[in-house]
């Protein structure tokens, strides 16, 4: 080719071979919905939380005197109780008097708009208003309406008060918590909590099914049932071999060593070693003890759980000589499953929770206060809807007036006290 000659000689670009181009986020999976959820405590309002924070409008119909009784909990959240605020962020509040008629006729307009409808009052008073959802359902054929109760709408405990502690000692959770000494509840309302995601993918489950059939439905979730199902392990274990395991505190009731060791410079590190090549190289590499690895009073973990005293006094003094960042590489550095001990306030400025950008800020009646994103991460999708946390009553005027009340109507029902 001549040195002057300019002729492009490049192959066209193949198109497959060009990037795709960009695409818009995907929208929050629920947004379009509207769930209307007459709701206290923590059971319904964490199972509604979830959807709201999925994209759905959650509005939440709360007591005039008061609303919430979780609002009274505590003033730990800036002057606000530290449950409502885990628990009820993205929603909108209007105060209602369900006691009188046209308050509950509110609430009938709203559920007539509504994709899903949860409750757990009392059991009995969903029934008696008519808010069940067995009722609801046959009206709306596409509504998803949730009873949440503490042991479920049939047999001898249907009537019976339930407490997240009250349901712990019940399913047993309490009896599999603790030390040798003394059974202790769990530090979380694990109850509530258990029957929240069961209430939350019961929706999500019959969502899937109205998509196909056109047909919402009751979903019925207990707190009993819902715990009975998370205590599987010690349960089948009970059923099947005969013995419940024992309450071991941090320790495991088979594994040694397993539990949580004291180190210089006052934290605690919990170790736990699976097998019986992790023991050989925690005594070499840790322990500086090489031959406790094939020492056959500690060489295997059937040894080492007869022997569990002394295994926890070898390892506790080799633990106890290190601060903790050291004792933690060198159980990193050796294979060795290991986490520190730490208290919520080193929970709140965790190095992975801050490295992978969890936090947020949600507003407040007080102003903003820091939130975690919800766990549910959509990648390529729009980040979760952390809406701010009412205040009583705060869209009681806005949810009459799009339910088709006039001002003379909501005057007449804020002055008898229907409204707030």
């Amino acid at each position: 080719m001549d040195a002057t000659d300019t002729t492009d000689t490049t192959e066209p670009a193949d198109p497959a071979d060009q990037p795709p181009p960009p695409q818009p986020p995907l929208p929050l999976p629920l947004d379009g919905l509207t769930v209307v959820a007459v709701e206290q405590a923590v059971a319904a309002p964490f199972a509604t939380r979830q959807l709201a924070d999925l994209g759905a409008r959650v509005i939440k119909v709360e007591r005039i005197d008061g609303g919430d009784f979780a609002r009274g909990y505590d003033t730990a959240a800036g002057g606000l109780a530290s449950h409502f605020v885990w628990c009820n962020r993205g929603k909108e509040s209007i105060a209602l008097d369900l006691k009188d008629p046209r308050g509950l006729d509110v609430v009938r307009r709203l559920i007539a708009g509504a994709d899903v409808f949860v409750q757990n009052l009392a059991q009995g008073a969903a029934a008696r208003l008519g808010l069940d959802a067995a009722t609801l359902c046959a009206e709306h054929p596409r509504l998803v309406a949730v009873d949440i109760s503490g042991y479920g709408a049939s047999g001898p405990y249907a009537d019976k008060r339930a407490y997240d502690m009250l349901v712990q000692c019940e399913a047993g959770l309490v009896s599999v918590t603790g030390t040798p000494e003394r059974p202790v509840k769990a530090g979380i309302p694990a109850a509530d909590i258990a029957a929240a995601m069961y209430a939350f993918s019961g929706v999500l489950a019959a969502l899937v099914r109205r998509g196909t059939t056109g047909r919402g439905g009751p979903v019925e979730v207990s707190m009993l049932e819902s715990l009975a199902e998370w205590m599987g392990h010690p349960l089948h274990h009970a059923m099947h071999g005969g013995t419940p395991p024992a309450r071991t505190g941090l320790a495991h009731a088979v594994i040694a060593p397993y539990d949580a060791y004291p180190t210089a410079d006052g934290g605690r590190v919990l170790l736990s070693v699976q097998n019986d090549r992790e023991w050989r190289r925690l005594a070499e590499q840790v322990m500086g003890r090489t031959e406790l690895g094939t020492d056959p009073a500690y060489a295997t973990n059937a040894a080492r759980a007869m022997n569990r005293d002394r295994t926890d006094t070898l390892v506790a003094e080799a633990l106890g000589a290190l601060d903790t960042d050291e004792a933690l590489a060198r159980l990193t550095d050796a294979g060795i499953a290991c986490a520190r001990l730490r208290d919520l306030h080193e929970l709140a400025d965790h190095p992975q929770l801050a490295a992978r950008g969890r936090w947020r800020e949600v507003g407040t009646p007080v102003g903003p206060l820091r939130a975690l994103l919800p766990p549910i991460t959509l990648p390529g999708g729009t980040e979760a809807r952390m809406g701010d946390v009412p205040a009583l009553g705060e869209h009681t005027e806005a949810l009459l007036r799009a339910v088709g009340m006039t001002d003379e109507e909501i005057a007449a029902l804020c002055r008898d006290g229907v409204a707030a």
